[in-house]
């Protein structure tokens, strides 16, 4: 693909801090990021949430109405209508589907965690086991795309894990006769998953959380699940805030990022390429570019004004390369650049430098990392193995992916015998004595008695 070198795309903005001392917090501050009103989506949410919880399948009913123009009689979708769907389904996409989910399957059970167990003296023994959660509730979002992925991604992991109910919902789609997207349902029916239920937003969340009950008409009833998993929008993000402790959740996804560490050697084409991939997601998505090369810099803009106006979405990417929270950074050298990453903390991360993969092993805050040109996030996104639900918004300083481990909880087991306890009856009493709790330390003393 070439560029106009006298076009431009000058709408994406320039961050210089070349010569620039900047200390983390000044980093953190200054890095380009959404505008988002979370306020006032709780509010609503909220208002939604307890709506739900005291109505029922009623709320559920006038919100399909209201934000997805569909009359439902319940939300949960026949098994023939997911046959249906998986019998109509394009065969070449039914095969990428097949390929991503075999592959997501070996690294979903590559990453099982084992038991741990230590012998302490004679007849004591400390044991962690790992146990799945009872149930979990799979968001996957309508909108702007349809994502088969997404079913793929959030349910691979929670089956390796061991769960055995799952429950997915994604939007009625008043195209599809108030079903979701048919492509989602041929996901599920792929997946082995038997219960899809079409509600969508902050009151698919908090039908998951509570549950729904439907007197003398157990279709329309929806099981509490433990785990909410899996993206959505603002409203959706907020509702999992809100429910998280009656349940636990994957994360709070905000907007889809990409950040690409690039030197002079790049290839501005495959840069380009790859900002516009997660611009074209939505308005808020974010593309930025860190490099310590101003003609990098410049031919990036060159491909961008040629390769936005060729792209589906042109306007939609646009407004996202346009944003607050879209930028090309300029930075002294590659030891900068990798600083500013880390504080950056992108979901995606692609390294387009020399010795990418010696770059990539000095980032320690990304949701996941691209590693050299051949390895786009859109690899990521379908078919490399790899999950893509990752941390947004900078979260991924602290935060994982969604991968096995979020549908797993550790059990610690503790196994005495009375010789094992009486070896360190005296430390816990002492112990119990010094916090002031002494009926702490009876409970020892009462069994060294017998």
């Amino acid at each position: 693909m070439t560029s106009n070198p006298d076009t431009v795309f000058s709408e994406l903005a320039t961050i210089d801090w070349r010569g620039a001392k900047l200390n983390r917090a000044q980093l953190k501050a200054k890095l380009p990021r959404p505008e988002v009103n979370s306020q006032t989506a709780a509010e609503v949410v909220q208002q939604i949430i307890e709506d739900v919880r005291e109505h029922g399948m009623e709320t559920l009913k006038d919100l399909a109405k209201r934000f997805d123009k569909v009359d439902l009689e319940h939300t949960r979708v026949p098994q023939s209508e997911l046959d249906r769907a998986l019998d109509e389904l394009d065969p070449q996409v039914r095969l990428a589907l097949e390929e991503s989910i075999s592959r997501a399957r070996v690294f979903a059970a590559a990453q099982l965690p084992q038991e741990a167990s230590v012998a302490y003296g004679h007849g004591g023994t400390v044991t962690q086991r790992w146990v799945p959660v009872r149930r979990v509730g799979l968001y996957v979002p309508g909108g702007l795309a349809v994502y088969p992925s997404s079913v793929i991604m959030n349910t691979v992991p929670a089956q390796a894990a061991g769960v055995t109910s799952l429950a997915l919902a994604s939007p009625p789609q008043q195209y599809f006769g108030g079903l979701p997207h048919p492509t989602i349902l041929a996901a599920a029916k792929l997946l082995g998953i038997t219960e899809v239920h079409a509600m969508g937003g902050a009151q698919a969340v908090a039908a998951f959380a509570y549950g729904v009950e439907v007197p003398g008409d157990q279709r329309g009833d929806i099981e509490p699940v433990d785990v909410i998993s899996g993206p959505g929008n603002v409203f959706v993000a907020t509702a999992k805030r809100l429910v998280k402790g009656v349940v636990g959740i994957d994360a709070e996804a905000g907007p889809t990022e990409i950040a690409i560490l690039a030197d002079h050697r790049a290839n501005a084409a495959f840069v380009a390429a790859d900002m516009i991939s997660q611009a074209e997601h939505d308005a808020n998505a974010a593309a930025v570019l860190v490099t310590d090369s101003p003609e990098l810099a410049v031919a990036v803009r060159a491909e961008l004004a040629t390769q936005v106006a060729a792209t589906k979405h042109t306007e939609r990417v646009q407004q996202a390369l346009s944003g607050t929270q879209s930028a090309i950074i300029l930075v002294d050298d590659l030891e900068q650049g990798i600083e500013v990453c880390n504080a950056y903390a992108a979901e995606h991360l692609e390294v387009l430098t020399q010795n990418a993969a010696e770059v990539a092993a000095r980032i320690n805050a990304a949701g996941a990392i691209f590693v050299g040109e051949y390895a786009p996030v859109s690899l990521g996104d379908y078919c490399a193995g790899s999950n893509h639900v990752l941390p947004t918004s900078g979260t991924a300083l602290h935060a994982s992916g969604l991968n096995v481990n979020t549908f797993l909880k550790a059990i610690q087991v503790i196994d005495y015998d009375k010789q094992a306890l009486a070896e360190v009856a005296a430390h816990v009493i002492n112990l119990a004595n010094a916090e002031d709790l002494p009926a702490h330390g009876d409970a020892v003393a009462v069994r060294q008695a017998l």
